[in-house]
């Protein structure tokens, strides 16, 4: 009778912590590693060899938005097949809460870019849903705080009553003790408004044991008082923070981003807990919505959108000085790329830059972009041509820095170009950074991958090759590994990755999919165990 029930030998073992590799075996027994060392392969029910492979712990993936990707399949394919294990979901909206209008607009938006009907308004709604029909990956979230001030306070930009912040304080606890990580946010330009309210509601999450993750802000002209928010936050609450996808937007700020990293580490030796993470690529992707000054952002989508079509409204925003940074920080007209259009006429233009559909349609851009979001009758998800590759392998040498890629859990179906990254970060990381452009060393790259991220999250059984871990492994071909999505095609698989468990189970075999969903949800410290 085997001891084991796989048993992975022959291989160069890189356990997450950043030493050096070593050969050995590893095996697996009820979902967890239960020897390291040198094992007997017979002693497995099955037996993969690793030779001529790496081993290492699965990828944990930091900032994703996967959440209804992965309702609508759970196969999880161009995430796994990276060797991603776990997803983090969550961050300019999370699945809850929701209600009033703000479920309704997550309720509109996602029926018609998912096709999920949303029937849930918790985290644990969510995650029963999820696991219904089961994951390929492990997930876990966290709750938005402008998402709980828009439910509390609505869509206008104003500060919170006394009475107001109570119920979002309120529904930051009750969030985390129903699993969530921590506070995830996406802010306007500038940072949070109203800094306080944040500062409140993160030293709720803190004494759940939870972190804050936040984008930023506009990532460009305003990053350094952005910065110092996230900053402040980390201070007066006391609280770990976590910046998303790091990186400095717009040609005329390249080379600024050494100024960002200076002021982390500067507050990093003050003894604040500061960390991030960056997708390596030198273009962004998220809705058109993002183009427009604040008050048009803040606005519910079905009251603004019909107003593209205005040529009052289009001349007031014409006149906001936000709308030409925001543009500028996005790349220019050249730079902002239509990914996906749901419209059929729309159809050709999909993977083109404003300026290019502007020559195709006689139009001058500003136009373009106003006609096509009133025609679309959405905003339109946009890939953002904006940062230098200099900047990029700057970030990634920063050794408190891992990786994200904010991309999705998608399949070879899913509509229109989206952003490579969805399918090809982890294994860019390892081909062109790390083989091929020697930013990082391998073991480096894989700790960027596995144990820092383990260590952000607070994860005590994840991120490392070690005993009474769960078994979440990957085996590749270091010599081979590399991402083959593109811009122009983007919704290709990597090649190289030959493995992958989740979980103790076997999810890719020799390089195939074999439909297991072992995924779990992954809790924070905070949940309520009822």
């Amino acid at each position: 009778m085997a001891l084991y029930d796989v048993v992975i030998h022959g291989g160069r073992l890189i356990d997450g912590t950043g030493n050096p590799w070593l050969y050995g075996d590893v095996a697996v027994k009820n979902g967890r590693i239960a020897a390291v060392g040198k094992i007997n392969p017979t002693a497995g029910r099955r037996a993969i060899s690793a030779r001529g492979r790496v081993v290492t712990p699965g990828f944990i993936d930091m900032h994703t938005h996967s959440d209804q990707p992965l309702v609508a399949d759970g196969n999880a394919e161009s995430k796994v097949r990276q060797g991603v294990t776990l997803d983090i979901i969550g961050e300019s909206q999370t699945v809850a809460p929701l209600q009033g209008a703000v479920l309704e607009e997550y309720r509109t938006e996602h029926r018609r870019r998912n096709g999920i009907e949303t029937d849930w308004t918790s985290f644990s709604g969510y995650f029963k849903r999820l696991m219904k029909g089961g994951v390929a990956i492990n997930v876990a979230s966290g709750v938005s705080p402008q998402q709980i001030k828009t439910i509390v306070v609505g869509f206008e930009e104003r500060p919170a009553t006394a009475k107001e912040q109570e119920r979002m304080n309120r529904m930051v606890a009750e969030a985390m003790e129903e699993g969530a990580l921590g506070l995830t946010a996406a802010w306007h330009a500038k940072g949070p408004e109203n800094p306080d309210e944040v500062i409140q509601m993160a030293k709720v999450a803190k004494r759940y044991g939870g972190y804050y993750g936040v984008h930023l802000g506009s990532e460009g002209f305003d990053i350094m008082e952005e910065l110092e928010k996230a900053i402040r936050v980390a201070r007066e609450a006391e609280i770990p923070v976590h910046v998303y996808h790091l990186k400095m937007r717009a040609k005329s700020n390249w080379g600024r981003v050494r100024e960002v990293v200076a002021q982390i580490e500067e507050a990093r030796r003050e003894g604040l807990d500061i960390t991030a993470n960056q997708y390596p690529y030198t273009a962004m992707q998220h809705p058109w919505r993002r183009l427009f000054p604040r008050w048009v952002q803040n606005a519910p989508t079905s009251e603004i959108i019909s107003q593209f079509g205005n040529p009052a409204f289009r001349a007031r925003v014409i006149g906001d000085p936000e709308f030409g940074q925001y543009v500028n920080e996005h790349g220019g007209w050249e730079g902002i790329v239509a990914a996906r259009f749901d419209t059929p006429g729309l159809k050709p233009f999909e993977g083109k830059s404003i300026a290019e559909i502007a020559k195709m349609r006689g139009e001058d851009p500003v136009s373009v972009c106003f006609n096509l979001i009133y025609e679309e009758g959405i905003f339109i998800y946009g890939v953002h041509h904006t940062m230098s590759e200099e900047d990029v392998k700057t970030v990634m040498r920063v050794p408190w820095l891992s990786i994200g890629s904010d991309g999705s859990a998608l399949n070879l179906d899913y509509p229109g170009k989206p952003h490579p990254r969805s399918f090809g970060t982890n294994p860019r990381v390892l081909g062109k950074y790390t083989r091929e452009e020697k930013v990082l060393t391998l073991e480096d790259a894989v700790r960027k991958m596995t144990s820092l991220p383990a260590r952000v999250l607070g994860l005590k059984d994840r991120g490392l090759i070690r005993e009474g871990y769960w078994a979440d492994l990957v085996l590749f071909d270091p010599d081979a590994v590399a991402d083959t999505a593109t811009y122009d095609n983007p919704k290709q698989y990597p090649k190289g990755i030959d493995y992958v468990l989740v979980n103790g189970a076997i999810v890719i075999d020799q390089g195939n999919h074999t439909g297991a969903r072992p995924g779990k949800v992954i809790y924070g410290p905070g949940k309520k165990r009822r």
